[in-house]
């Protein structure tokens, strides 16, 4: 499996984007909230689930692992192949579609283009105790991004403690969103004043 990809965005098509990885440029399908978040020119890093079929090798991408499992997840459902396992998740966020599906929201389900009432009520019934049973992978935003840079910060020789709370003072002020940023942020905090 090829579990991730990190490469130049070479170009972001309406449904895919290709990356150049170590000289080979990879077609990734992605959903339009990830392909937003590439830009052509610079480095895009996507969890991806590679689909296999008799006479394709296709290669979907998404921006966290969770929303990479919900999807492999979605295809253990019958009638559920990859291309209505992206719509759902293009639709609904990870969060939503596994709250949706333990707690059998028909009404949520049936915005996806492709499911009806008969659809929905099968795909809770299948997957609500594998959903429910299923550990969050990824953490909430904001933890996320505070181990993310913590560690980033880590890895480039400050200590622990020192990079959590140039993270912690940055992430109180409640601005940032995004890892660089924060990164960015954290390292002139702990830079020389």
């Amino acid at each position: 499996m090829i579990a991730s990809v990190r490469g130049t965005v070479l170009s972001i098509g309406l449904d895919h984007a290709v990356l150049e990885v170590g000289g080979v440029g990879v077609a990734v399908y992605a959903t339009p909230v990830t392909l937003a978040s590439l830009r052509r020119g610079e480095e895009g890093h996507l969890a991806t689930s590679l689909v296999v079929r008799e006479d394709s090798l296709t290669l979907y991408g998404f921006a966290h692992a969770d929303a990479r499992d919900l999807f492999v997840l979605l295809q253990t459902a019958s009638g559920v192949g990859p291309r209505l396992a992206l719509a759902m998740l293009a639709v609904l966020d990870p969060e939503q579609l596994r709250t949706a599906l333990a707690d059998g929201d028909i009404a949520l389900l049936t915005q996806v283009p492709g499911i009806g009432k008969k659809s929905a009520e099968r795909l809770t019934l299948e997957l609500r105790d594998k959903v429910a049973a299923e550990p969050a992978t990824e953490p909430r935003a904001g933890d996320r991004i505070r181990t993310e840079v913590s560690d980033a910060l880590v890895g480039l020789g400050f200590s622990a403690k020192h990079a959590e709370q140039s993270v912690e003072a940055v992430l109180a002020d409640g601005a940032e969103a995004d890892t660089s940023a924060v990164l960015r942020r954290a390292l002139a905090n702990m830079g020389p004043k």
